[in-house]
């Protein structure tokens, strides 16, 4: 069973920048695809990034798209997201998330606690 915890959240002006990070637990993350969501209040959970096992490959939700960097250190059992130029709309809980499928397609398996981020005007 893979534990992932997240931490790297807080409250930060728009414009500003976050990192995220969710490390692994259990078991290595290296065979893994790895991605985020996040969920505001009031919505639905919503993805944003997602990376294949060797972190060579990436897919971005278009809102996020030059604003968002989804990294690992396999090395570290770690997932990151790099969040710069944070906006309002960004506030929200974020996840990282897991998948048996090492690539950028399937579905995700293993789910963190949440970390709160809140971006004020």
């Amino acid at each position: 069973q893979v534990q992932l915890v997240e931490s790297g959240g807080g409250l930060v002006q728009a414009g500003g920048s976050l990192r995220l990070s969710c490390a692994a637990f259990g078991r290595t993350l290296s065979s893994y695809g790895m991605g985020w969501f996040r969920q505001a209040s009031g919505k639905e959970r919503q993805f944003v990034a997602r990376v294949s096992w060797s972190g060579g490959s990436t897919y971005y939700v278009d809102s996020v798209k030059g604003r968002f960097t989804i990294s690992r250190d396999n090395g570290k059992n770690t997932l990151y997201l790099q969040m710069n130029n944070l906006k309002p709309d960004d506030t929200a809980v974020y996840y990282c998330a897991g998948s048996r499928d090492p690539g950028l397609g399937g579905r995700f398996d293993y789910w963190g606690q949440g970390t709160q981020v809140t971006v004020s005007s």
